[in-house]
């Protein structure tokens, strides 16, 4: 493993001007979201007080923390689920429908839920669906990620 570069205080410094300044510059929002398929093959869903439909769990990416950290935060918050063994990474992204700024990242998942998920003012509701028979409300994003995953459509840039 090679040695970490040592810089000059002044780069260090020139360094961390520069990230504050592209923060502010091309300042941008990530998320996490989750195709998340437990043993038997059914979809988990949720229904949130926020937004509209049934859609796959996730939220934001925070400060100093990583994109898998994140994962592993908002399927256990938004489901009490676990991942079983290694999350694939689908696609990346665009989502244009609540600021010009904000990426998801696309993952599909095997999970197996902890516990049941209680309703609350977050999560109206939430659970298992075979992929045949999604609820009433399923959202167009879920649907057209769904018809990606399977190949029946090339990944979009917009989510």
């Amino acid at each position: 493993m090679a040695d970490k570069q040592k810089w000059p205080l002044h780069m260090k410094v020139l360094l961390r001007l520069l990230h504050v300044f592209f923060a502010f510059s091309r300042g941008m929002t990530m998320g996490v979201r989750a195709a998340c398929f437990d043993e038997q093959g059914r979809l988990f869903l949720v229904r949130d007080g926020l937004t509209d439909g049934w859609h796959m769990p996730g939220g934001g990416v925070e400060r100093n923390e990583t994109v898998g950290d994140a994962l592993i935060k908002e399927l256990r918050e938004e489901g009490n689920l676990r991942i079983v063994g290694k999350p694939q990474l689908f696609h990346v992204y665009f989502n244009t429908s609540v600021s010009r700024r904000d990426h998801v990242i696309f993952y599909r998942t095997t999970v197996e839920q902890t516990a049941p998920r209680k309703p609350n003012w977050e999560i109206s509701d939430s659970g298992f669906f075979d992929i045949d028979k999604l609820p009433e409300g399923t959202t167009g994003a879920t649907l057209r990620r769904l018809a990606e995953l399977r190949g029946e459509a090339e990944p979009a840039h917009y989510w």
